[in-house]
């Protein structure tokens, strides 16, 4: 993702390529370390590990830089840090910068709503390549969100994240996951709404990892300058009202 993230941000003539870093002990040609990297940008776009981004939000509050942070599978202290630098700089946070599926997620926030609780359940699965190392992925979890939207119910309170052995009847307003891992899937999502007499399955796959560092690209832009604030992909494409 490093590579294509620095690939979209060259071939976009509205940004500028300052500095690329990595981890401290890692090798690699005009790599700087974080220290020269915030001093020489306006945005920083990072997709590493919760705790990394975490860690980097905090040193970019005090510079006053932005970020963009597509890592996913943060806990809720991690979150906090996120949030708390928003305070002092503006980031976008999001599991998934594509355009289709931050489009996917409001269909499935209007079939939600629209749909009964008690005659459609809802199944949300998820696939990525074996080295993906959380479960479920961000973006599934974002599906989940705005299934529980659209019903005006908590996903905590409604999700089911695996079944083995004698789980019972299913209960009303269950949002269930279920993941794959294999191979070299890019990333594939769909949302099942599930009734006695049809199916309905809105989906979504990525067939280049481009897509997303276009994303983050486009969010980039759309940051740079923002105030201070925590943002996602929803704001950058106004689907939301902007903040």
């Amino acid at each position: 993702m490093g590579q294509a993230v620095a690939a979209a941000v060259q071939a976009d003539p509205a940004l500028i390529l300052v500095a690329r870093f990595d981890r401290p002990d890692a090798q690699g040609e005009g790599l700087v370390s974080a220290a020269q990297a915030l001093a020489a940008c306006d945005v920083i776009i990072d997709f590493t590990t919760p705790a990394a981004s975490a860690a980097l939000a905090e040193q970019a509050a005090g510079k006053g830089v932005a970020l963009v942070l597509g890592s996913t599978g943060f806990d809720a202290a991690q979150i906090a840090a996120v949030a708390q630098a928003a305070k002092t700089t503006a980031i976008v946070r999001a599991g998934n910068f594509s355009l289709g599926l931050n489009m996917l997620m409001g269909l499935v926030a209007q079939a939600a709503r629209a749909l009964p609780a008690d005659g459609y359940d809802i199944e949300i699965f998820e696939a990525h390549h074996r080295r993906k190392v959380d479960a479920p992925s961000g973006t599934a979890l974002m599906l989940g969100e705005a299934a529980a939207k659209g019903r005006g119910v908590s996903l905590s309170q409604v999700a089911r994240h695996a079944r083995d052995g004698i789980t019972g009847e299913r209960p009303v307003e269950e949002i269930g996951f279920s993941v794959l891992r294999g191979g070299g899937i890019i990333g594939e999502h769909s949302v099942t709404f599930a009734a006695d007499d049809e199916i309905l399955t809105l989906s979504h796959s990525a067939r280049d990892r481009g897509l997303f560092a276009r994303g983050a690209a486009a969010a980039a832009r759309w940051v740079a300058g923002r105030p201070a604030g925590e943002y996602d992909m929803q704001d950058v494409l106004g689907f939301s009202k902007e903040r």
